[in-house]
């Protein structure tokens, strides 16, 4: 049965320009310039205001100043006198002589560099040299290819044999074993650099410390050997009594042998693949500065061009406006309105971005005030999204949206914007202290411990307790966590 009935609801609906806004919000400086690329590319009504392209670009008075040059039938008037040439004459050789086809405007003072070409050898490219080097026949030549195809930028091979000796039959049609598949990989594993072609850190290890053997040979070198291929497991976790005890050796032999591995290449491949990292640069999107005890912001508003809407569709718009339509003028009509008035939200959205974020940053660096006058993190307060949001008067998702991905420039370095949002603490004496000064007193005790004893995390709780913030060891591991710190034994060296 079908009925009708009226229901009341309380719903939220974002207009484009507010959706607009938001995403706006969410882009970082370095990605604003492409965002703004992209819509100048999608909507012809917007473009960059340039003071020179608003210049008149009218013909008119040049066309009528060309008319006596033209005939009636619009046609340009050409007349041939006996002094005109032909460009074949011009160019013929033998009518000018070898000097008039040279040219030398520099002088013997002057200068001159020839611009360099730099060119490399990658990495796969330099071990795929060093197999065709060697006596292979064809179809070992092919398995060495396919090796070394499936080695990683940090030199690991990333396929088993078993995996490798399928994949050639499946897709080379290739018939091996994996007997032939070990053979080609040990001499793939005796290229440069050293420790290349290995399955795993421990082999990896060993293979730079035979080849190392080989050149000269040491009572620490046997040892080093002795520990990565005998107790790998207990040289990852610092176990230095059990290692002591298992190979019968005092401390003084054992350090000399870990200094033998420490001075070895863990990732091979990485030695050889520098010239093809991608270096990334952080463009902050604000930046403090501290003119005699008072803090100045500045927003970074280097790829932010002045925008406007186009002369042509404004006029355009204006002109169909005016007068009836045709129904194809009317479509006309309606495109270019739409257009236009993108244009103009687009415009307003980036300058509502600008104020957004230099309203919402000044009011951080208001709040931090003492942090951004001395650099000291111990002076940072506990801020929260909720405190920066009540202070702007703007929803705590619009601040979200700011911090996110967002750097700021000060005296003291660059850091990102979120990094100073933290949760409060209460001391013992009722002071309220941000969990990031609580890191970097922990992070200070954990940097000047004795490194031969490092401290647990139930002594660390401890030690903090005496400075007053009473930490349980459980908070202590998650801030050593979030710090990037091992644990203790971990953390223990020899002496």
């Amino acid at each position: 049965m079908l009925n009708q009935r009226l229901q009341q609801k309380l719903l939220q609906k974002l207009s484009p320009q507010q959706i607009l806004l938001m995403k706006l919000l969410q882009i970082p400086t370095v990605g604003l310039e492409q965002r703004i690329k992209q819509e100048i590319e999608e909507n012809p009504a917007l473009e960059v205001d340039n003071p020179e392209s608003q210049e008149s670009d009218s013909l008119e008075e040049d066309e009528n100043s060309q008319d006596d040059d033209y005939g009636e039938d619009g046609q340009e008037e050409i007349t041939k006198t006996e002094d005109d040439f032909e460009f074949d004459d011009y160019i013929n050789e033998e009518e000018f002589g070898d000097y008039k086809t040279r040219i030398n405007n520099r002088s013997a003072d002057d200068e001159y560099r020839e611009i360099p070409f730099v060119s490399g050898v990658s990495f796969h490219e330099l071990l795929q040299e060093q197999l065709g080097l060697r006596s292979l026949g064809e179809q070992k030549y092919q398995v060495g290819l396919y090796i070394i195809g499936n080695i990683d930028d940090s030199g690991y091979l990333q396929r088993s044999t078993d995996s490798i000796v399928d994949d050639l039959a499946f897709i080379q049609n290739i018939y091996t074993d994996k007997k032939e598949v070990e053979d080609v990989l040990g001499i793939i594993q005796d290229f440069d650099p050293a420790g290349v072609g290995a399955r795993n850190l421990q082999e990896c290890l060993l293979i730079q410390l035979k080849r190392k053997k080989r050149g000269h040979s040491s009572g620490a070198l046997d040892l080093a050997i002795k520990i990565i291929s005998r107790y790998f497991n207990e040289f990852t976790k610092k176990h230095y009594h059990k290692i002591m005890k298992r190979a019968e050796v005092d401390e003084d032999h054992l350090r000399e042998a870990f200094n033998e591995i420490l001075e070895l290449n863990p990732k091979p491949g990485n030695s050889l693949s520098e010239t093809t990292r991608t270096n990334h640069y952080i463009i902050p999107d604000f930046k403090i500065t501290n003119n005699n005890g008072d803090l100045e912001l500045s927003l970074n508003s280097w790829n932010s061009p002045d925008l406007r809407v186009s002369n042509t569709y404004s006029g355009m718009m204006d002109e169909y406006g005016r007068r009836k339509k045709t129904k194809k003028q009317r479509e006309t009509y309606s495109f270019v309105k739409q257009k236009v008035n993108s244009a103009k939200w687009f415009i307003e959205a980036i300058k509502q971005r600008q104020n957004t974020l230099f309203v919402t940053m000044n009011t951080i660096m208001n709040y931090q005030q003492d942090y951004f006058l001395t650099g000291d993190e111990t002076t940072l307060r506990p801020m929260i999204l909720k405190n920066i949001a009540d202070r702007v008067d703007l929803d705590i998702s619009t601040i979200s949206r700011v911090a996110n991905s967002k750097y700021v420039e000060t005296p003291f370095g660059t850091f990102l914007l979120k990094s100073f949002f933290s949760e409060s603490m209460q001391k013992e004496d009722g002071e309220e202290v941000s969990t990031r000064e609580i890191k970097k007193i922990l992070q200070d005790i954990i940097e000047a411990e004795e490194k031969k004893k490092p401290h647990t995390d139930e002594y660390l709780s401890e030690l903090l307790k005496d400075k007053g913030y009473p930490i349980a060891r459980r908070t202590v591991a998650k801030y050593r966590e979030q710090l990037g710190i091992p644990v203790a034994r971990l953390r223990k060296e020899l002496g």
